[in-house]
């Protein structure tokens, strides 16, 4: 059974960093390409960064140069450190597999708020 635990996020000032973490459990996890999502009320779940197993990463437009995904096959966790954050930021972030849809099984998620 998969379990899923996203943490990290909080509170920070525009221009800010914070690194997310998420511990996937009861799947081989070294064998998966993982991906970070977010999602703001009223849009969307948007794939924002993903690495495959052999750790080629690819970002959204809109993190690029700012975000990057790395992964840490020995403790089953993938990781997404955010600098030069923007108040377009803010939302819930989620770490799935990148071709998770929405009805499949996701963790709590963890907030990420930027203010101005």
């Amino acid at each position: 059974q998969v379990q899923v635990v996203e943490s990290g996020g909080g509170l920070v000032q525009a221009g800010g960093s914070l690194r997310l973490s998420c511990v996937r459990t009861g799947s081989i996890f070294s064998t998966k390409a993982m991906g970070w999502y977010r999602q703001v009320p009223g849009k969307p779940r948007e794939l924002v960064a993903s690495i495959t197993a052999g750790g080629s990463t690819n970002y959204a437009d809109s993190v690029e140069g700012r975000f990057t995904i790395s992964r840490e096959n020995a403790k089953n966790t993938v990781y997404l450190q955010m600098n030069s954050l923007k108040p377009e930021d803010t939302a819930v972030y989620y770490c799935n597999v990148p071709w998770a849809v929405i009805t499949d099984y996701w963790g709590q998620g963890t907030q990420v708020t930027v203010s101005s």
